[in-house]
């Protein structure tokens, strides 16, 4: 590019060649799209998604790493990054359902995808059945001509109800419907649903996956490819695309996500087991400890127990107010799965927009705190947790 002014040249840096290597960490193509020699290939990359990279909406080599990453990890065929985990559900639901449609849910779901799924009820005519995530005959029973998918958390928010994933899609596989499951609480980590019969598995990758609450992300991983080609070219449009330097930062937190998992399940242990015999606590909801109504499938279905549950205050919500506030070593705030520890109030934040009665009905109380269980020393947590509820 000798020929051309510095003004020129400095848009249009060379690229130096790379031969016989490659570099260790997948560099962030930071770009909006890609120049075409042959007009022809510009034309075919735009119409399917293994065709040139093309355009920053489609996908991207960075996004496109951080797509086979996640879907290698859970041993699904492709999946799609999107710019939030409510943005990858949203793909796949809006993508999967038109008006008319029946789609059956788990009672017990994160609340905004519960706030989603009302507004798919009200704004495009699409009926919704809730089932208990453990009850396949229940799902049987809800099953209509229209149906077309079951819609299930492997671990739910806040209640760490685990769902039984191989009874509930072979369910419906027998019955021709799809089975879509949120296992960010899990991890392939912890779980692989597709494993147990899914169809769809969606994360939050701003959650475990990335590890550090430094980014917004969701990534949704598809068992066959021409389900995965349907969404894909509904996903083009919507525009949920993830950006580059997310997906780089995902695929840094990837490295570390077995060691922290371990780690987070230790610690939530630690602290579920000293919750469970403290005076002010008047119930724990962690799958690995025997009451809890999950406890014996979990133990068949996950390799760990979650580091994210919930507690009971005896006080309501007054106490359940005083402990957020006394809390030095963990945090106030919103989401879960970083290296710190957070807490929060499900009924007035994450939770919000059920009613009072779809609360109760999901067990939660005006006392119930989630605690999501960092990667601390176990005993300064603990210390801090105590002092607080003191």
């Amino acid at each position: 590019m000798t020929e051309f002014r510095p003004e020129t040249r400095a848009v249009h840096p060379p690229q130096p060649p790379v031969e016989n290597s490659r570099p260790i960490t997948m560099p962030i193509y930071q770009t909006s799209g890609f120049t075409f020699d042959d007009p022809a290939v510009m034309a075919d990359a735009m119409g399917r998604p293994d065709g040139a990279f093309v355009y920053g909406r489609y996908t991207n080599p960075t996004v496109r790493a951080l797509e086979l990453a996640v879907a290698g990890l859970e041993g699904g065929s492709a999946a799609i990054a999107t710019g939030s985990g409510m943005g990858a559900i949203n793909t796949v639901l809006l993508g999967l359902l038109k008006p008319g449609d029946h789609l059956i849910a788990q009672r017990s779901l994160y609340g905004g995808t519960a706030a989603m799924i009302s507004d798919l009820v009200g704004r495009f005519g699409i009926a919704v059945t809730y089932v208990p995530e453990n009850d396949p005959a229940a799902l049987r029973a809800a099953v209509r001509p229209e149906t077309r998918l079951v819609y299930l958390e492997t671990i739910s928010n806040p209640m760490a109800l685990v769902a039984d994933l191989p009874g509930m899609c072979a369910a419906a596989r027998e019955l021709g419907i799809l089975s879509v499951v949120d296992s960010t609480f899990a991890t392939p980590m912890l779980c692989r649903p597709f494993e147990h019969g899914a169809d769809v598995v969606v994360h939050s990758t701003t959650k475990f996956l990335s590890g550090h609450t430094d980014l917004v992300g969701g990534i949704a991983v598809f068992a066959g490819t021409a389900l995965y080609e349907k969404v894909w070219h509904f996903a083009t449009e919507l525009g949920t695309a993830a950006e580059p330097f997310t997906a780089w930062l995902t695929l840094r937190g990837l490295q570390t996500l077995a060691l922290r998992m371990e780690r987070h399940c230790s610690n939530a242990e630690f602290l579920a087991t000293r919750l469970a015999g403290h005076p002010a606590v008047a119930a724990v909801h962690w799958p690995g400890l025997p009451p809890h109504p999950s406890h014996e499938l979990a133990g068949k279905l996950l390799s760990g127990f979650g580091g994210v549950f919930s507690f009971d205050l005896a006080g309501g919500r007054a106490a359940g107010e005083r402990f957020m506030s006394s809390v030095r070593l963990a945090l106030l705030a919103p989401s879960l799965g970083g290296v710190e520890t957070l807490v929060l109030h499900p009924a007035t934040t994450s939770h919000r927009s059920l009613s009072a009665d779809e609360l109760a009905a999901n067990g939660i109380g005006e006392g119930t705190v989630r605690i999501a269980v960092g990667i601390e020393h176990p005993e300064d947590l603990w210390a801090d947790v105590a002092q607080a509820l003191s």
